[in-house]
């Protein structure tokens, strides 16, 4: 059977070497950094460990970090590099819907792309969720690839898993998340002087929404605990990941604590700059990909 090819853009956070070792066609973000009228455009797609630590760093300096959508040009500079290439079919894996509508964007891009390359077909997925969660379903995209299913299979069930992939995201800094218009100037100020850490969450329709207010990381953590024993990992997508915004310590904490609880060893890694701009430093999120689907509490 044909093999079809996997595609992302940067917001699966995944790893230069994954990137290379598994043939993913990788699209990057851009985003800026500005600080004291000074602006650098920046690509998302880090090769080194010490490139995310530095990005965060600007970021507690007073560096502000703006994203922008990808747009349709460089969708179409990509689809048109695959198609040129040979790639016939392709699953290509988007942002969630919603937080940006990338996933038309692709679509439009793709369909332009097909009136030159006609045996070029894209499965694009809306993934409903970022981060390690849109890498999780672009890994089980791979595994599927890798036992010979073909790439509209693959689409399918890629899509029956999207709401079943749990994210729980632990902000330390509310400021980042008023920016972005997810909680307000006051919560944002009381809940700095109580060291509150919102939890967040992707509903079915891929938004975000602050899940809960706990008081301190270890707090956190046992809600994390929890939510994992109401809404228990599949084992046949055993794997639990942890990625954190250059918070090493508090994400190996939350690891053992999941290795103690459920005998599962989380796979550790640091969130891109893409997402990492709207959560800002220091936040730990877990995810997995469940028997249940999400809001099942």
């Amino acid at each position: 059977m044909k093999q079809f090819a996997v595609s992302t853009d940067s917001t699966a956070d995944l790893y230069r070497d994954t990137i290379e070792k598994e043939g993913i066609w990788h699209v990057p973000l851009t985003f800026m950094m500005e600080k004291d009228g000074i602006i650098e455009e920046k690509l998302d797609c880090f090769s080194s460990y010490e490139e995310y630590t530095a990005f965060y760093d600007k970021l507690r300096k007073g560096y502000l970090s703006r994203t922008a959508m990808l747009n349709y040009e460089s969708h179409l500079d990509h689809f048109t590099k695959m198609a040129k290439a040979g790639v016939e079919d392709a699953v290509h894996f988007t942002i969630s819907s919603g937080l940006s509508p990338t996933v038309e964007v692709a679509k439009r891009a793709a369909e332009e792309v097909k009136k030159e390359y006609p045996a070029f077909r894209l499965f694009a997925v809306d993934s409903l969720t970022a981060t390690v969660g849109q890498g999780a379903l672009v890994r089980i995209a791979l595994a599927c690839r890798d036992q010979g299913m073909d790439a509209e299979s693959t689409f399918e069930k890629v899509l029956s898993l999207r709401t079943k992939i749990q994210h729980f995201i632990v902000a330390d800094d509310l400021n980042y998340l008023m920016r972005g218009g997810r909680v307000s100037k006051t919560s944002a100020f009381v809940g700095g002087a109580l060291g509150i850490k919102p939890m967040l969450a992707f509903d079915n329709d891929g938004k975000l929404f602050v899940l809960e207010k706990c008081r301190k990381m270890k707090g956190a953590f046992r809600s994390v605990l929890e939510k994992m024993e109401q809404l228990p990992v599949d084992p046949a997508y055993g794997a639990v990941y942890i990625v954190h915004n250059d918070n090493e310590r508090d994400a190996e904490e939350l690891k053992t604590l999941i290795e103690r609880k459920f005998g599962v060893s989380p796979i550790v890694s640091i969130m891109g700059p893409v997402i990492g701009s709207h959560v800002g430093p220091n936040a730990v999120s877990c995810c997995y990909l469940s028997t249940k689907e999400r809001n099942a509490f």
